[in-house]
């Protein structure tokens, strides 16, 4: 999964986009070497450890990985979009703010 993070942050550099990860480890420590092997670059913040941290109880997630795509006005569009579709997931929204029409065949999974 990280390796398509880090394609996603370095693709869309230049565009109102913006990554946030939360991370689940038991510790911080493991939090730290995680996010230092992993080579993220986007914020990450830590949830005290598993899905009953602050984070995850207030937004309801279960398991990891759990990917929510908001849009601009803080609206959650997309959610649990992997691979291809989280790409399409996120230009289409980015699409929208440039007054861009979709892809044609650009329908991830909404909500």
């Amino acid at each position: 999964m990280y390796p398509h993070e880090r394609s996603l942050v370095e693709r869309l550099s230049d565009k109102p986009f913006i990554l946030l990860g939360v991370n689940s480890d038991r510790t911080r420590d493991e939090f730290r070497n995680a996010y230092a092997r992993e080579q993220m670059s986007w914020p990450s913040f830590f949830d005290a450890g598993g899905t009953s941290g602050p984070i995850s109880t207030r937004w309801g997630v279960r398991g990891w990985p759990t990917i929510f795509v908001i849009d601009a006005e803080g609206v959650i569009r997309f959610k649990n979009v992997r691979g291809p579709a989280l790409d399409e997931a996120v230009d289409e929204l980015l699409g929208e703010i440039s007054g861009e029409k979709p892809r044609k065949g650009n329908n991830p999974e909404s909500l």
